[in-house]
C-alpha cells in the first residue's frame, strides 16, 4: 500500500515566547515492509533533517529559536510504501537488549489492578499470551476520546475504564512487563478504513516474542499492525516516542492545533482515498 501523510502542528502563544527548544522524532525508519519514498519536515518555514539517533534508535533532530515568537509551525509531508507482515518487525536498528523494556517507566508503573489484569493471561504462553493480553486490555478499556490527556498513565486509564490509543498501549505495555515480557510504545500513523476506532495519528505497542522478535499489537483496534500502519518512533512509553517534546521560555498560555491526513495513493489520483483528522 502506498500512503501519503500530511501532519501539521501549530503552537500559538498568548504572549510571545523568548526561546523555544524542541526535540523532534518525526522520521520513520525503513524496516521490512516499510519503504520511505519521500519525507520532508519543515519547522518555521525551513527544512529540518535528523542529526542523530536517540538511545532507542529513533532519528532525531533538535530545533531551537529565539523570540519573540507568537507561533511555531511544524509540517510533515511524505510517502511510504507498506506491506502487511502481521505485525512482525524485521530489519530495525536495535540499540538495546529487549530485556531493557521489562522495566516500568513513568507512564506504565504497575498497580494492583494492572497486576490482576495481567494475571488473567499468565497461563498462556508466547504469541498466544500476547494476543490474549490485547483482547483483555481492550475489553477493560473502552475507546473514548477527550477524557484522558498526554500524561494519563496506565493505572489511571484502567481505573477510568476508557481512553484513547495511547492509553490502550500503556495498559498493554504495563501488563506485559508484569508478566516479564519486554514491551515498548510505538508512535506513528494509521490509514483509517471501515470501522477502525482511532485517528490517523496513532500509537500502539510492541512485545518481544521468542523466535519472532518484536511484534506489534494495537489494542485499540484489536489487531496486529497491517499495511495501513506507518511506524515512526519507539520508546518505553509515550514520553520517549513523542513526535515533538520541548521547552520554552516565556510564551504564556500555549494553544496547540494538530491536523493529520493519511491518504492511500492509487495509480489514478482521482481515486486517492484519504482520512483527514483534526485534533
Amino acid at each position: 500500500m502506498r500512503l501519503r501523510i500530511h501532519h501539521n502542528t501549530v503552537y500559538r502563544y498568548q504572549t510571545p515566547a523568548r526561546r523555544i527548544v524542541q526535540a523532534m522524532r518525526l522520521w520513520p525508519a525503513p524496516v521490512a515492509g516499510q519503504q520511505v519514498l519521500d519525507w520532508q519536515v519543515m519547522v518555521g518555514g525551513r527544512g529540518l533533517r535528523p542529526r542523530s539517533r536517540d538511545g532507542f534508535g529513533n532519528a532525531e533532530a533538535t530545533y531551537s529559536a529565539d523570540g519573540p515568537l507568537d507561533e511555531l509551525c511544524v509540517g510533515v509531508v511524505g510517502q511510504v510504501i507498506t506491506e502487511d507482515r502481521h505485525g512482525v518487525i524485521q530489519g530495525s536498528e536495535e540499540l538495546l537488549d529487549p530485556l531493557f523494556y521489562c522495566a516500568p517507566s513513568v507512564l506504565t508503573q504497575p498497580d494492583q489492578a494492572l497486576r490482576e489484569l495481567a494475571e488473567r493471561c499468565r497461563r498462556h504462553r508466547g504469541l498466544e499470551q500476547a494476543h490474549q493480553l490485547m483482547r483483555v486490555v481492550r475489553e477493560a478499556v473502552e475507546f473514548k476520546t477527550e477524557e484522558t490527556h498526554s500524561e494519563t498513565d496506565a493505572s489511571e486509564a484502567l481505573a477510568h475504564g476508557y481512553g484513547v490509543c495511547q492509553d490502550h498501549a500503556h495498559v498493554m505495555i504495563a501488563c506485559a512487563r508484569i508478566l516479564q515480557r519486554p514491551a515498548r510504545y510505538v508512535s506513528g500513523y494509521l490509514w483509517i478504513d471501515g470501522d477502525s476506532v482511532s485517528p490517523a495519528s496513532h500509537a500502539w505497542s510492541e512485545l518481544y516474542i521468542d523466535d519472532l522478535g518484536w511484534v506489534g499489537f494495537d489494542p485499540a483496534n484489536r489487531i496486529c499492525p497491517t499495511e495501513s500502519y506507518v511506524r515512526v518512533a519507539v520508546g518505553r512509553d509515550a514520553r520517549d516516542a513523542a513526535p515533538i517534546r520541548g521547552l520554552r521560555q516565556g510564551g504564556t498560555v500555549e494553544s496547540l492545533e494538530v491536523n493529520v491526513s493519511v491518504a492511500q495513493v492509487s495509480a489514478d489520483p482521482a481515486r486517492t482515498q484519504s482520512q483527514p483528522v483534526q485534533q
